[in-house]
């Protein structure tokens, strides 16, 4: 699995973050709690915001979030296709 990577930035604690989907800097620590059961449209783009910024790999969101990897890449290959509305 190979994402498209995004750039990832540091914080003014040197803690490193990407742009999230809602434009707001996004962390480790903002990420969706890994027992997350509701996926809703923006914490699926968290998460492929965060494997594309390399906070996480793909294999470590799959297993924070139990997800397969096919379910991952629908999402990414969703968002590249048809914004963050093609997770709908």
């Amino acid at each position: 699995l190979r994402p498209m990577l995004q750039e990832h930035r540091l914080t003014k604690e040197g803690q490193r973050y990407v742009v999230g989907p809602t434009g707001a800097p996004l962390t480790v620590a903002d990420l969706p709690p890994p027992t997350t059961q509701r996926w809703v449209i923006r914490r699926k783009a968290e998460v492929v915001a965060a494997v594309r910024g390399a906070l996480l790999t793909v294999d470590d969101a799959c297993a924070r979030y139990g997800l397969t990897g096919e379910e991952f890449l629908g999402w990414q290959k969703s968002i590249e296709r048809h914004g963050m509305q093609g997770l709908r």
